[in-house]
C-alpha cells in the first residue's frame, strides 16, 4: 500500500474589545491545561470518520494492541481521504490503497459475503487493520514502541525494522511514522482537555483586522481579489500569519489538531458547521472562535467578515490547531 493523498453579527466596536480581552485569556489558561489524546485511546472524535465507515473503524481498530481506531482512521485518511474509488499512479486501489499484489496476500473477506473486494470498504478497512496487526507480529521482538515499529514496517518493510532494532534511519519512514501518530490526535476523542495553541492570539489578531471586508467566494485575500476572503480562505490566512500552513478547504482544516468539546473552547479554535453532523467531509463553513459564544467568520456572498454566534443547529465541532497537526495533513491532488 502506498499513500496517494499527498484537501446576525454584533457590533464591531464591541467585538474588538471583546477579542482583546479574550485573547489575553488564551495565555492565562494555557498553563493550566493538560495535553490531549494519549496512547491507548480507542474512542473516535465526533464525526471525524464519515458515518458510513465509523463502525468499521471502531471495530477493526481494536483488532490488536498495536493499533487503535484513531490510528487506523489516520492511516485511511492519509491513504485515500476516505475515497473508496481512488486509484494511485502505482495502481494502489480503494479506500485503503492496497496494490493488487499485497491484496492477493493480505486482503480478507471482512464482511463475510464470500469474496474479497479491494474496492469494498467492508473488506478493505478490515484488511488494512489485519495487515497492520500482521506487520506488528513480524516486528514484535524489535526494541521500541510497537505501534511505531508497525508503522515503520508498513512503510519500509519488516526487515528494515528488525535490522535497525526499531524505526529505521530513513527520512521517509520517520516522517511517515510521525505523520500517522500526529494525525491520530485529530481522529481520537479527547481524553481530558487539549493543550491550547500558542499561535491562537496572533490568528485572532489577523482576522480581527479583516472585520468589515466583503466576502468573496474562493477569496484568499490577495491584492488581485481586493483583499477579500471566503470562510476557509480567512482561517487559512489567519494561521498562515503565525507560521501554520492549513489546507485550503474547511473539511480538511478540521483535521489540523485535536477536537475540544463545546464547553472547553478557547479563543483561536476553529469552529465548523455542517448539514451532516456525522461526517466531517460534509463540513461547509468554518470560523475562528473568539470566546463568549462568538466567532469571526466570512459568512456568505453579500456579507462582510464579522462576528457571529456559534451555537446554531448546524454547529459541527471545533479543532485546536497545532503546528504538527497541520504539517501532517495530506495535500489533495
Amino acid at each position: 500500500m502506498r499513500k496517494v493523498w499527498v484537501a446576525s453579527g454584533i457590533a464591531v466596536g464591541l467585538g474588538l474589545s471583546l477579542v482583546m480581552l479574550l485573547v489575553v485569556g488564551v495565555y492565562i489558561v494555557a498553563g493550566n491545561l493538560a495535553n490531549g489524546v494519549g496512547k491507548g485511546s480507542v474512542g473516535l472524535a465526533k464525526g471525524a470518520v464519515p458515518g458510513a465507515y465509523q463502525a468499521l473503524v471502531q471495530k477493526w481498530g481494536n483488532l490488536c494492541p498495536a493499533i487503535n481506531p484513531a490510528l487506523l482512521a489516520a492511516q485511511l485518511y492519509q491513504e485515500s481521504g476516505w475515497d473508496p474509488d481512488v486509484t494511485s499512479h502505482a495502481d494502489a486501489r480503494g479506500i485503503a490503497q492496497f496494490i493488487p499484489g499485497t491484496w492477493a496476500t493480505h486482503g480478507i473477506d471482512g464482511d463475510g459475503d464470500g469474496d474479497r473486494d479491494i474496492w469494498d470498504p467492508n473488506d478493505a478497512i478490515p484488511s488494512a487493520a489485519s495487515y497492520d496487526c500482521k506487520l506488528a507480529s513480524y516486528v514484535k521482538d524489535a526494541p521500541g514502541d510497537p505501534t511505531k515499529n508497525m508503522l515503520a514496517a508498513y512503510n519500509a518493510g519488516a526487515y528494515a525494522v528488525i535490522k535497525y532494532g526499531g524505526v529505521p534511519p530513513y527520512k521517509e519512514t520517520q516522517n511517515y511514522v510521525k505523520t500517522i501518530t500526529t494525525l491520530q490526535d485529530s481522529f481520537a476523542a479527547p481524553v481530558g482537555r487539549v493543550q491550547p495553541s500558542q499561535q491562537a492570539a496572533g490568528a485572532i489578531g489577523y482576522a480581527q483586522k479583516k472585520l468589515g471586508t466583503l466576502y468573496l467566494w474562493g477569496g484568499n485575500g490577495t491584492a488581485d481579489q481586493g483583499g477579500r476572503f471566503d470562510c476557509s480562505g480567512l482561517t487559512k490566512a489567519a494561521y498562515e500569519s503565525v507560521g501554520i500552513e492549513l489546507p485550503r478547504v474547511a473539511n480538511d482544516q478540521y483535521n489540523a489538531g485535536p477536537h475540544p468539546k463545546r464547553e472547553e473552547l478557547l479563543p483561536g479554535d476553529l469552529v465548523f458547521f455542517s448539514d451532516d453532523l456525522t461526517n466531517s467531509r460534509a463540513i461547509r463553513h468554518v470560523g475562528i472562535y473568539v470566546g463568549g459564544g462568538y466567532m469571526i467568520n466570512a459568512p456568505r456572498p453579500g456579507a462582510v467578515i464579522r462576528f457571529d454566534p456559534i451555537d446554531t443547529p448546524d454547529y459541527f465541532g471545533a479543532t485546536r490547531v497545532t503546528e504538527d497537526g497541520a504539517k501532517a495533513l495530506p495535500t489533495p491532488v
